[in-house]
């Protein structure tokens, strides 16, 4: 049955997710059904569920590289899931801490059949085994002079860290410019993405860090 405050499935989905619009859809679904019982979305969330949470997922799956990548702090699993789902060229690895999300991530992934998905509960900085990945993602987990330090030792060297940043992406870019330089933090940019498929802009942190890193 429908929820009259769920946001109406834009065209841009199809766009963004092609073949895998099905299995955005389904996530859609068991957001709409789960979410707001599990504390994953607020109730005024389902008005903007495709636009504000699976489509910018989704726009920032686009930049990732095959490969490898750690979704630091996913959550309800924006982006990770959202990346998982669209691009099984990537195994994704999820790291949250709290147990409840790290349970729903679990059993998301089950339902949605991906099997590029590896869910670890730990914060960033305590991900075991000295593990990196090709990508590091996050969204709306800190400001970058906190972000970037806690998640740095998890990006292989020349690996790329793309986060999903709001409006004062640029401000922080300044703010955190000398912890920029210290880590090795290397061509930085802001990216808007959305616009060229006919929906709101996200903001994306892209930077890579340097192959002779520490």
């Amino acid at each position: 049955m429908k929820h009259p405050e769920v946001e109406d499935e834009p065209a841009a989905a199809e766009k963004l997710f092609g073949e895998h619009l099905p299995k955005a859809r389904q996530f859609r679904d068991d957001l709409v059904r789960w979410g707001e019982e599990l504390g994953l979305v607020g109730p005024r969330e389902l008005e903007r569920l495709w636009t504000r949470h699976l489509l910018n997922s989704a726009l920032l799956g686009t930049l990732v590289k095959p490969g490898t990548l750690a979704d630091v702090g996913s959550g309800a699993g924006f982006p990770g899931l959202v990346v998982a789902l669209m691009r099984p060229d990537v195994t994704c690895t999820l790291i949250e801490p709290m147990e409840r999300r790290v349970a729903w991530l679990h059993d998301e992934a089950e339902r949605l059949g991906l099997d590029n998905v590896e869910v670890v509960r730990s914060r960033s900085q305590d991900v075991p085994g000295e593990r990196t990945f090709g990508t590091v993602t996050a969204r709306a987990v800190s400001a970058l002079k906190k972000l970037v330090p806690m998640t740095h030792k998890l990006v292989a060297p020349g690996g790329e860290m793309l986060f999903m940043k709001g409006q004062r992406l640029d401000d922080e870019i300044r703010e955190a410019a000398s912890v920029l330089t210290r880590l090795g933090i290397e061509n930085v940019e802001t990216m808007i993405l959305g616009p060229e498929y006919g929906t709101e802009e996200t903001r994306v942190f892209r930077a890579t860090l340097a192959a002779s890193s520490d």
